[in-house]
């Protein structure tokens, strides 16, 4: 969850109609489609259900759940059967807390008709009933399975913070039936190609290269044709016909033509194109949700103004406070200046409906600074061969140039490492890096250039200098009385360095 909803646990003191409305949006910013009771005391129930606290000491039981098949029996570090017990027992507990504070925040009428709520408390149930059957079956010394487990991925699916989870199973299960006919076609081909081989070579007394019969057994021939299909046999499957005569091999060609590539290209389109289509759906259908929190978020708090009905600039600015409190005070009037374009002192339903879009949109306030250089020297860094230098820096050209560069470094790490001219051509290629990274601070402010979401130019520069330092320590290291197996160390050191460099070409592709 974000960390907006952090205030949630502080809001009971609010109007109701303001805390409803908050929780309409809170659903429409975070995709969240939970029927909840619209009385005061569910609201808060409701703050409560979906603040991340809540949600993190449900994911962290779903985790040691999960986690307890590492230490029951059978397992290399087993833990006593009471401890694990005792674990299960107290998460089956959280479980059900967590269900009936659901059931305390939804109709009781959709909370029975929900599947997967029926579904938790049929697995908390026959969990307990054969943890009870197991422990009785342990004081007897009656050796017994756990059936349970593998019902325990269900609390992972089924709560209702998973619904990203369920969204993946819902896809895959309405792309399944498309799959199936194409799949019972290709089946269908494997089959027919499988008998006009056994009529192909089923009686010309042909051997494999162990001296096994060649293609008499249907069964069998259907599994080597849908082996070959992999390409994980091939070409020994064909051999033995080859041999016979080349002209079998037209044979072979076809099928692997047919059911290797056109059947898995076929294959491939047909489920990119059920999964785009699906997706078409559920985002139609998030904006359908979306639009629909936000009209009964609206309808709640809206008053008239003359013809039309709106929503007060101090009702607005309410809202966002509590539904984003951590955004600054020039963010939220930045949304406002948006949603009320003309300065009316209102927000209308057009405008309103768009919030929940608006509070997703990341803003980064940029203070911009002017270079250390041009504070100290401005003469001097804003002459004409200084703006020249910046500009050459700002060019996409000498990114290109640099990547070459690389490039090329990467030609001589391949090289023999023994030659003098190798070993001279590193202290090059540094000193040409230690020149770009001096170029780009000479250009770019530091503090930006080195600002958290420049995460490149960190490595960058971490790794030019970590490799500049064990090219220096390892003449060092040579000459001392080390071992000879500490200097290969260091070669490695500065090999590593080297590569690593080279992924710094990565961030020039377009992705």
């Amino acid at each position: 969850m974000h960390s907006n909803e952090s205030c949630n646990f502080f809001v009971p003191l609010l109007r109701p109609d303001l805390l409803l409305a908050a929780a309409y949006v809170y659903d429409a910013q975070y995709n969240r489609n939970i029927p909840f009771e619209t009385s005061p005391q569910a609201v808060r129930l409701y703050y409560l259900y979906n603040h991340w606290i809540t949600q993190a000491a449900t994911y962290f039981f779903i985790f040691v759940d999960l986690s307890l098949a590492v230490f029951e029996e059978p397992a290399v570090y087993a833990l006593p059967f009471l401890a694990t017990a005792l674990v299960e027992v107290l998460c089956l507990l959280v479980f059900f807390g967590r269900l009936v504070h659901f059931a305390k925040v939804t109709p009781r009428n959709v909370f029975w008709k929900d599947t997967k709520n029926i579904c938790l408390m049929i697995v908390i149930l026959m969990t307990l009933i054969d943890l009870i059957i197991y422990g009785a079956l342990k004081i007897s010394d009656i050796n017994s399975v756990r059936w349970s487990r593998f019902l325990r991925p269900i609390f992972l699916i089924n709560f209702a913070e998973s619904r990203q989870i369920r969204r993946v199973f819902r896809s895959i299960r309405n792309t399944l039936p498309e799959i199936t006919y194409v799949f019972l076609l290709f089946m269908f081909s494997v089959l027919m190609f499988s008998l006009m081989a056994l009529k192909l070579f089923g009686h010309r007394n042909l051997q494999t290269m162990e001296g096994a019969p060649y293609f008499t057994n249907y069964l069998d021939i259907v599994f080597d044709m849908y082996v070959l299909v992999t390409t994980a046999n091939s070409p020994d499957v064909m051999m033995p016909a080859f041999d016979f005569s080349w002209w079998y091999s037209l044979f072979f060609i076809t099928y692997v033509v047919i059911n290797t590539y056109l059947f898995m290209s076929v294959f491939l389109a047909v489920v990119y194109n059920n999964y785009r289509k699906h997706l078409k759906n559920e985002i139609r259908q998030l904006a359908y949700m979306k639009r629909h929190k936000m009209v009964e978020a609206f309808n709640i708090l809206k008053v008239q103004e003359g013809t039309e009905f709106v929503i007060k600039e101090a009702q607005w600015k309410q809202l966002v406070r509590l539904v984003a409190p951590d955004i600054s005070t020039s963010h939220r009037e930045l949304l406002l200046r948006v949603s009320d374009e003309e300065q009316k002192g209102y927000v209308d339903k057009k405008s309103f409906v768009r919030l929940a879009d608006l509070l997703n949109i990341q803003v980064i306030a940029v203070k911009i600074q002017s270079h250390p250089l041009e504070r100290w020297l401005p003469r001097v860094y804003n002459s004409a061969g200084s703006l020249f230098v910046r500009r050459m820096v700002q060019h996409k050209g000498f990114v290109w140039a640099f990547d070459v560069i690389i490039l090329i470094n990467a030609i001589f790490i391949a090289l023999d490492e023994e030659n003098p001219l190798i070993s001279y051509a590193e202290w090059v290629f540094l000193s040409l890096y230690l020149l770009e990274i001096l170029l780009k601070l000479y250009t770019y402010e530091p503090r930006m250039f080195f600002a958290k979401t420049q995460f490149w130019n960190w490595f960058d520069t971490s790794i030019i200098i970590a490799a500049l330092i064990a090219t220096i320590l390892n003449p060092v290291r040579l000459s001392s009385s080390a071992s000879q197996y500490n200097s290969q160390q260091v070669l490695d050191i500065v090999f590593i360095l080297r590569v690593l460099r080279l992924i710094r070409i990565v961030d020039s592709i377009q992705r």
